[in-house]
This record gives structure tokens, sequence and C-alpha cells, in this order.
């Protein structure tokens, strides 16, 4: 049993116990509620903050662009603009195929033995589909909730909830990025669990996330299909949160503050965590740097001037040595 993924379980299984105790205790509900969730908020202001913060003071003199392709050289030899960008606009091509299209995991590819022997390479299809499913539907749910911390509910949000439940089916209306993000979730948590080599370099860092998002998820689920939550006491929650007037009504079950506490759990753990990729790949100096290192010489600003010893200087020194030796001089 993989004792990585069974920590970062019990974890999650206690901190919805903790919110579900607290749901119970009304001396509970406004810290589970109000204080904990204005507590979440700051520490992902200031985590996400100081961390692209520290990230844009690093100093990066040299060129250290990732590319596989060829950059731009003599004119007739073929430049591949998006693989090793030479320009400005190249970059951010390239940067927007990475952003919102995952173009890196795309072509991600994993490594096997066949029985023959050799080695062979596999695209990561399932890995880049789930993915990219995993992130779009995590944003649409994240837009369609703007509709408890907006009054009036915008129009776009409407239509974003609109094109979410097209297919008409319940009563509640079965919102697809919610069961899209469930089984997205599910697929990766699988994936660290059966593929040997993610499971070998997989940590509880890396599970605690994913049961996270599942408990989110799940009892996101529950209470829109079968505990059937009060939307409008919710709200009411939600909007004394975003206006400073916070309240706690009556009627809000257990189950939504355990959605309510993972949720700030997460937002909390976010910027101290491997997920902040979401900022970082933005700084990236593999990807947001042009690969222009043959049209323009780039020199390290901190060099400091040292007393070098130049190869004629040292042939000076030595170059009857180097005949007596037979090695090749420049100058006889």
């Amino acid at each position: 049993m993989n004792v990585n993924y069974v920590v970062s379980l019990m974890a999650v299984i206690v901190l919805s116990f903790l919110a579900y105790a607290g749901a119970r205790l009304p001396g509970l509900q406004v810290f589970f509620g109000v204080v904990f969730p204005y507590i979440a908020v700051l520490l992902f202001l200031y985590g996400v903050s100081s961390r692209v913060i520290g990230w844009a003071r690093s100093p990066v003199p040299f060129r250290i662009t990732t590319t596989s392709g060829q950059q731009k050289t003599l004119p007739w030899i073929k430049h591949d603009a998006l693989e090793n960008p030479a320009s400005p606009w190249a970059v951010v091509g390239r940067m927007f195929l990475e952003v919102f299209f995952f173009r890196s995991l795309f072509r991600n590819t994993r490594a096997k033995l066949t029985e023959s022997g050799k080695l062979a390479f596999n695209l990561e299809i399932w890995l880049w589909l789930f993915a990219l499913a995993f992130h779009y539907a995590f944003l649409t749910v994240l837009l369609r909730h703007l509709r408890f911390f907006l009054e009036p509910v915008p129009a776009c949000v409407r239509l974003l909830e609109a094109v979410d439940g097209f297919l008409q089916v319940g009563l509640p209306v079965l919102m697809l990025s919610g069961v899209v993000l469930l089984a997205a979730v599910t697929f990766l948590f699988l994936r660290r669990l059966f593929v040997v080599q993610v499971r070998y370099i997989s940590l509880a860092s890396d599970y605690f996330p994913l049961f996270l998002l599942f408990g989110i998820a799940f009892t996101g689920l529950l209470m829109r299909y079968f505990t059937r939550a009060d939307v409008v006491q919710i709200k009411a929650l939600a909007m004394g949160l975003v206006t400073f007037r916070p309240v706690v009504p009556d009627g809000i079950t257990g189950i939504f503050f355990i959605h309510l506490f993972l949720v700030s759990v997460l937002l909390a753990y976010f910027p101290f965590s491997k997920l902040m990729h979401m900022g970082g790949v933005f700084l990236s100096p593999t990807r947001n740097m042009m690969g222009n290192t043959r049209a323009v010489r780039h020199v390290n600003p901190w060099n400091y001037p040292v007393a070098v010893h130049t190869y004629q200087e040292y042939e000076d020194e030595f170059r009857e040595k180097m005949k007596e030796a037979g090695l090749p001089v420049e100058k006889e």
C-alpha cells in the first residue's frame, strides 16, 4: 500500500470531519463559515504575491529558452518560430498555446521497453486530454460560482450556466463541468496510483490536492443533486463575505461547511504547493524568452574584470617546450 496517498486521504477525511463537527456546534459555525475563509484568502493573496515577486526579482542574465527546433539563422535554413521563437510575437504565440492548450504536455512522451527489448516512446495523449478537461472544467465551475457573489448575476455567468447545462438532463439540470471535473481528478489520481513510474516519484504533497479537489467536487455534486442545499441562505453567506458584513444564516447543512472548508484549505494551500505552476508558467524563463543567441550576444552583467592568461601568452611562455614535445604552435 502506498503510504503517501493514505496519509493524504486521511488528512482530507479528518478535515472533513472537523468541518462537519463545526457545523453542528453553534460556536464554531462562525469560525468555519467566516473566520477561516477570510484567513484562507489572506494566505492566498500573501503567498501568491510573495512567490510572484520572488520569481520576478530572480535575475536571468542568459537566454535559457527550452527549444526543440531550428533557431533563426541563415535565410536559407528553415526557422521553427514556435519551437525556437526569435521575436516577441513568436513568444506570445508559444505562450498562448502553452497556457490555453498545454502544448508541451501534448508533446509529452513516456518511455518503455517492448517485449523485444527495444526502447519505445508513446505520446501521453490521455494525460493531456484529462489535464485539459480538468483545468477547463475547474475554470467553468469557478466562473459559475460567481452567481453566489454577485447581485445581479451578470449575463455572461448566466450564459455560461446555460451552455454548461445544455443537455437539460434532470432537475436541477446536470452541469457537465462538475461531472467532468470529478472524472478528471479521478483519472489523475488513478494514474499516480497505477503507473509505476509516476507512483514511484509521487509524494503526499502530490496526492493531497487531488483528494481536496475530489472532496470539493463530490460535496458540490452531493449538494446540488441529492441533499438539496438552501441556495438562498448560501448566497446570503457568500454576499456577506464579499461585502465584509459576514453572517451565518440558519438552515445551512453540514455538507456545505465541508465544501466551504475544503475550498478554503485548497485556497490557503495553493501558493505553497506545486499548484502555483498556474502563475509560474508566465514567469518561466524557459518559456517566455526568445531564442536569439545567434543573433544577439548576451553578456553576463555580473562579470567583473579578472586576470586572464590568453593562449598567445601561454604559447609565448611555453613555446620552446611545446616544440620539444612535438606540439603544434601558431608562431615559430
